[in-house]
């Protein structure tokens, strides 16, 4: 069951709604991942096809993380809650379909932490959005998020504090932290040096 769970997580997290959603809004003739950053996500679809499209791109992105966890709780309970979890923003950033390249896995975290660890998600988007717009980089704000996602995820584990629907806090939360965490700055570190090769080669 906990091997469903993953198996389960990761497929819905490699659907890839960038893609899809700048081909039908485009009738095919954008490849999201020829145009702007490349990164299939929701900022480059927002500035690549519209921000209308963007938003739909990000609803799709957070669902996957949102069914992931739910899924997983019915599979296989709480571990299987935070494995499925986790798994969906590994399919998002890795997904096999496109060789392993994939988008940044933030919108899917987001998606995941609803499911698992929603009382922690306004913190997060509240002071990831704050430090983004200060520091005009979203870079930054990722970073901070991450440190504070992991921060709040053994605090709750220590103090046993209330995780509204979600599971008991408990190991596996700080693992889905720490994990999904690195998984998204590694994506954010990639992503970076792509476009400074592309810079390269232009200039």
């Amino acid at each position: 069951m906990i091997v469903g769970a993953i198996v389960i997580g990761y497929l819905l997290g490699t659907f890839p709604s960038a893609d899809l959603i700048a081909r039908v809004a485009t009738r095919g003739k954008v490849d999201i991942r020829e145009v702007g950053t490349g990164n299939p996500g929701t900022l480059n679809a927002m500035r690549s096809i519209g921000t209308g499209w963007g938003v739909v791109v990000l609803v799709l992105d957070v669902a996957k993380g949102i069914a992931a966890g739910l899924l997983g709780r019915e599979i296989g309970g709480v571990d299987g809650t935070y494995l499925a979890a986790t798994a969906s923003i590994a399919g998002h950033i890795f997904p096999v379909w496109t060789r392993f390249r994939g988008g940044k896995g933030v919108a899917t975290s987001v998606g995941a932490c609803l499911a698992v660890f929603p009382v922690y998600v306004p913190l997060d988007v509240v002071v990831a959005y704050l430090t983004a717009v200060k520091s005009q980089r979203a870079t930054i704000g990722t970073q901070v998020g991450c440190a504070i996602w992991i921060g709040a995820a053994t605090l709750w584990t220590i103090f046993d504090w209330p995780n509204l629907w979600g599971p008991a806090p408990g190991p596996g939360l700080i693992a889905f932290a720490v994990v999904g965490s690195a998984m998204i700055l590694w994506a954010f570190w990639s992503g970076n040096r792509e476009l400074a090769r592309r810079a390269v080669e232009e200039a």
